[in-house]
């Protein structure tokens, strides 16, 4: 009974996949996609603005795009924000 629950302990773990990493930065609002030679590809999220971009991918097989997991800073002021005073 011990060998088969061995058994099927190891091979449950042997067919466990390892997950990819986000290739998003959601620090930076562009991203440069990088056709890699052999069928690859390559997400470079480290540009601010698409002229930046667009310098880096000049003379490359590289595309700019939009982050779409890019986080905006909030524009809600830090801290507690007092209440109004209501009027009866």
């Amino acid at each position: 009974m011990r060998k088969l629950a061995w058994l099927i302990l190891s091979g449950a773990m042997l067919t466990v996949v390892p997950a990819y990493a986000q290739t998003y930065d959601p620090h930076f609002p562009i991203c440069m996609k990088l056709i890699v030679w052999g069928g690859g590809e390559y997400h470079d999220c480290s540009f601010t603005s698409l002229a930046q971009c667009a310098a880096s991918a000049s003379g490359r097989s590289a595309q700019c795009l939009v982050n779409p997991y890019f986080v905006r800073p909030s524009t809600q002021p830090a801290g507690r924000v007092p209440r109004q005073q209501r009027v009866y």
